[in-house]
Parts: C-alpha cells; structure tokens; sequence
C-alpha cells in the first residue's frame, strides 16, 4: 500500500482545464462567413501546463503563430487571465486553402491564482511559441526544515 499525497491545487486545475476543454469543443463547430470566422471554427484557447519546480508554480501556454507583442497577460483579483489573437494569414487566399485545421482569431484564458503566488515577482517569457510564466511562492509559503534540538 501507497501513500499519496493530495495536492488540492492539481485537482482544482484539472477540473478547470475539462471543463475549459468541454465548452472549447462545443463551440468548434460553429463557422461565420467572414474570413476569419471562416477559418475560426469558433473560439479557441492555447493548451496549458501548469507544474511546481523550484518551489515555484510554472505556467506554459502553447501560442504558435502569435505575436508575443499581442498577448496580454493581467493579474486581477487574484485572477490571472492570458489574452491575445492568431491571426489569419492574408496573403493566401480562402480559395487556395486545401484544408484548415490551425483555429484563428482571439483567445482567453483564466486561472485563479493560489493565496501562496507572490503576486507582485510574476515573470513572463515567450520563446518559440511558448509564453512561460513563473508564479514564485511567497517565502512564508514555502516548506522550510526545522531542525530538532537534542537534549
């Protein structure tokens, strides 16, 4: 028998991210007429990963074919919310597509931050498609050693 340590955060962050999913997949059916609607497929959102490292918690947003300068990342009542836009390749042209399978035009996503993130050393990079948050915990939060006194 094994011992596993419950992580409430995880599950709370799995539950989000089907849910997220669930409501992603019923809107991808839906196609406008203009040319990015067209190519939209409805609304999308980029896959997240989201894991401990360092004693930080590590934020991965998969953004390929976004401009980094178009994202928009805001912290709000301890609401972290990414926003930003793919856009459509205009120089080819609606006839000439064989097949769209890459979803276009805007995206958001939001996560409620944990009381632990220390709110005010949040750091973002963007490196080959990928935006990298890293939401450091504040010291009191983390796990520290006490050592024992023998007498």
């Amino acid at each position: 028998m094994s011992i596993v340590r419950w992580e409430p955060f995880r599950d709370l962050v799995g539950i989000q991210d089907r849910m997220n999913r669930l409501f992603d997949e019923a809107f991808r059916g839906v196609r406008g007429t203009s040319e990015e609607e067209w190519a939209l497929g409805g609304s999308w959102a980029p896959m997240v990963d989201i894991y401990e490292q360092n004693g930080d918690i590590v934020l991965k947003a998969e953004l390929p074919g976004v401009d980094p300068k178009a994202v928009d990342v805001r912290l709000e009542n301890n609401t972290l919310t990414l926003r930003g836009e793919r856009k459509l390749d205009h120089e080819v042209k609606r006839d000439n597509y064989h097949r769209v399978e890459r979803s276009y035009g805007a995206f958001s996503r939001s996560f409620t931050l944990p009381t632990v993130v220390d709110q005010g050393n949040i750091k973002a990079d963007y490196k080959d498609g990928v935006l990298k948050l890293v939401l450091p915990k504040r010291a009191e939060a983390k796990p520290r050693q006490i050592e024992i006194n023998v007498g």
